[in-house]
């Protein structure tokens, strides 16, 4: 089973490992793109204004711009670790035991605009960059990777549950027997909408719920049962498709 999760705009600083070495990371055919989007927001970081206006942030982010100059020198951390924000709170990996940690990393993705996707162990710096940018030098994001990021995922064996935001889920299609999490709060009339606060936290808990969960679950049956017993209110609206319903006092 892999669960792939979305990034998130905010990453932790700092880190303890080694420079980047892309043949330290997962999906190795992905290392010639990696290293062509690496080289080329390095270069863009030259040129502060520029680099803010490609990535759509403000003057005062500015930081995150050196961030990127450094993306070959700074140290970096498990990727895990690296990304912050509502979703990885949940996710709460600082609670994970050795042995919760040893599935995370066979267990967990995450998608990225910068590495496609990596593995929850993969070292990685802190940078900058959205699925939804575009590079003065090579175009969108999205035209970069989706000629090699499709296969690669498409590659994947077994269950895959497909958690990403949709800015991520353009950048590669997955198999048609992936599955796919929508996350849906319910109102009185009993309609359903998504909101996006209570969407990051739900899929942080669900993501740490398969991880530590004994069995690896191959159908959407077995992927509902473990969900259920861990407590989690889902309700399968297809052959790949699942709903998570929030509860009234979710945060």
């Amino acid at each position: 089973m892999l669960v792939l999760l979305p990034p998130s705009e905010t990453k932790a600083a700092g880190g303890t490992g080694a420079p980047l070495d892309l043949d330290a990371l997962s999906f190795p055919e992905l290392n010639p793109t990696r290293a062509k989007l690496a080289d080329a927001l390095t270069e863009l970081a030259v040129d502060v204004p520029a680099s803010v206006a490609a990535l759509g942030i403000t003057p005062r982010q500015a930081e995150e711009v050196a961030r990127n100059a450094e993306l070959w020198t700074s140290p970096t951390m498990p990727a895990l670790r690296r990304y912050t924000g509502v979703l990885y709170d949940a996710l709460d990996v600082k609670s994970f035991t050795r042995a919760t940690l040893a599935k995370a990393e066979k267990r967990l993705a995450v998608a990225s605009a910068l590495f496609g996707v990596v593995a929850a162990t993969d070292p990685i710096p802190a940078y900058r960059l959205s699925g939804g940018n575009a590079l003065p030098s090579l175009g969108t994001v999205r035209s970069v990777w989706k000629p090699v990021l499709e296969p690669a995922l498409q590659g994947v064996e077994g269950l895959v549950v497909d958690l990403r935001s949709g800015t991520y889920s353009a950048l590669a299609k997955l198999r048609p027997d992936a599955v796919t999490v929508r996350v849906v709060t319910e109102d009185a009339k009993g309609n359903r909408t998504t909101v996006s606060h209570f969407n990051k936290a739900y899929k942080g808990r669900l993501a740490a719920e398969l991880v530590k969960s004994r069995g690896e679950p191959s159908t959407v049956e077995q992927l509902m049962r473990v969900l259920t017993k861990a407590g989690l209110d889902v309700e399968r609206t297809g052959d790949h498709s699942i709903e998570l319903l929030t509860g009234d006092g979710a945060h």
